[in-house]
């Protein structure tokens, strides 16, 4: 069951995030990255910051344990950016990823969306997911970081 988070999911999604990060991305980028980049995302300070202003979160709960989240914005007129999908490794491709994609595309239309847009490390097996779900990549980007990281990304998209 996909339910919209509050405030008070602030820890399981840093929870989620701190479980489904090491095995997306340990043999991507260093471990002194992973740290870094989850911290900038995923502290309390930052969390709350993006429920208070712009990011809708959703919730994925199994048999009332959540197991996943994601979170989606408005970055335009008629363009909205999914921001965040992690499901717990050992619960992956079972549904729960496509029933949080479906609330943020659902939720993007909703509020006028014509187009959901995504950013995914280029070595992420999540890019066959995101191209079995209907999305394209339209660019590469290099994204530079603090203490010389960088995001190596696919930007895809998919209409809406």
């Amino acid at each position: 069951m996909v339910r919209i988070a509050s405030l008070a999911d602030i820890p399981t999604i840093r929870s989620i995030a701190e479980r489904t990060w090491p095995s997306t991305y340990g043999g991507i980028i260093s471990q002194g990255q992973i740290d870094y980049m989850l911290d900038l995302m995923y502290s309390d300070e930052s969390l709350t910051k993006q429920i208070n202003t712009d990011h809708q979160f959703y919730i994925f709960e199994f048999e009332e344990t959540p197991i996943g989240f994601a979170s989606v914005s408005k970055e335009e007129e008629g363009i909205f950016k999914l921001n965040k999908l992690y499901v717990l490794p050992n619960i992956q491709k079972t549904g729960a990823g496509k029933a949080l994609l479906a609330a943020v595309k659902n939720y993007a239309k909703a509020n006028g969306g014509k187009k959901l847009i995504l950013q995914v490390n280029k070595h992420n097996n999540a890019r066959a997911f995101y191209e079995h779900m209907g999305f394209s990549v339209q660019k590469e980007m290099v994204f530079e970081l603090d203490h010389g990281y960088v995001m190596d990304d696919y930007v895809m998209e998919i209409a809406l």
